[in-house]
């Protein structure tokens, strides 16, 4: 499904063992750098996932959710399509035949046709990411795809996006692949902020792990566009979900990846993510709420305030309530830090939260 959407000193570290990375947290290739045969590195080791906790999934130390609104709004679409493709086949037979009969008619055929071309373009056309072109985002790509268990990385295309800030998660067959347009990477390229791509290279993914581009899935979502309200609310609930699959891949990207969609890739350092989602609860009225009920995506503030709220899934129908969260983004202690230095944190994982305190992405325990 189409998203708007939207690393460290190479050497061992004291305590971590042959080949600590600081940036990962985990043993291994340098992920700025690569696995051997990219240049100088220590030995290779598959990237160790944080092990999985029994949380409700809206932490990096807990695997990804699913948003709790996704599954009965699948069901509810699912069945509107098949009994759309029923009266479709009703009408065929009756002889009443007209341009949205035979759509329906052939949308199993149009829909496979469909995903063939689009994958053939990013073949043809798009650069795909390896470790000799975009290496960055492809070494994101695979530790996505470990982080969330998936058992096949998929491909991972840049096309040529002309000042737009896009990626996209799609398959055909049995392939399943991720395309960032080029944009994205002056934003979160080495000079910018990895970070904020580390978010959206998830997200992406995460549609894939999460099952949203798979044939049977799609075909059966295929009456969406003619369901306003219903289709658009199952597409903004599985947002949500690959969110918060970006939010457990990187969860220091979420705020630049939203700075960017609401101020664009040059004007983002202006923009401050917690005021904004700080309006989220003020702003009201009943266009606001039809803006959000029509829209495929959640909408900016909303969304912001969801990727700071990790207590609960993300508000689909009515605006967020209650005290504000947490901020996410805070002005960064001095350098070099007063006082004496601080030890290094421990080489195993935490006991509470079984991630690993160097890894640099873990925040702490939400409040009760």
């Amino acid at each position: 499904m189409q998203s708007e959407d939207q690393w460290a000193d190479q050497s061992p570290q004291q305590g971590r063992g042959p080949g600590w990375n600081p940036v990962t947290g985990m043993a291994g290739w340098d992920p700025r750098l690569g696995p051997p045969g990219w240049g100088p590195q220590q030995p290779f080791s598959p990237p160790h996932v944080p092990p999985f906790q029994p949380t409700r999934g809206l932490s990096p130390w807990g695997m990804p959710a699913r948003h709790s609104w996704e599954i009965p709004l699948l069901i509810v679409v699912i069945l509107v399509t098949v009994t759309g493709y029923l009266i479709a086949l009703l009408f065929l037979l009756v002889g009443a035949v007209n341009y949205y009969v035979v759509l329906v008619t052939l949308a199993p055929l149009l829909l496979w046709f469909g995903r063939g071309t689009n994958y053939s373009m990013q073949r043809l056309n798009a650069v795909k990411m390896s470790p000799t072109q975009f290496p960055e985002g492809y070494r994101m790509v695979v530790e996505a795809a470990a982080r969330f268990g998936m058992a096949t990385v998929p491909d991972a295309y840049v096309v040529l996006g002309n000042g737009q800030i896009n990626a996209f998660a799609s398959g055909h067959g049995f392939r399943r692949y991720v395309v960032v347009y080029s944009d994205l990477f002056e934003i979160g390229g080495q000079a910018r902020d990895p970070d904020a791509l580390a978010f959206i290279i998830g997200h992406e993914v995460g549609h894939i792990a999460a099952g949203h581009v798979s044939y049977w899935r799609q075909l059966g979502m295929f009456l969406v566009p003619f369901l306003p309200i219903i289709g658009n609310s199952l597409i903004r609930a599985q947002e949500y979900t690959a969110d918060n699959h970006g939010f457990c891949n990187r969860h220091l990207g979420a705020p630049g990846a939203m700075k960017t969609l609401a101020g664009g890739k040059y004007l983002n350092s202006l923009v401050d993510f917690d005021e904004m989602a700080d309006r989220a609860p003020q702003d009201k009225g009943f266009f606001v709420w039809v803006v959000n009920a029509m829209a495929s995506h959640p909408v900016l503030t909303w969304r912001m305030w969801a990727l700071r709220d990790r207590s609960r899934h993300g508000r689909m129908f009515l605006r967020p309530s209650g005290p504000p969260p947490p901020r996410m983004t805070a002005t960064p202690p001095p350098y070099p830090p007063a006082g004496p230095p601080q030890p290094m944190p421990p080489a195993g994982p935490d006991d509470r939260t079984g991630s690993y305190p160097g890894y640099g992405e873990i925040p702490g325990l939400p409040p009760r």
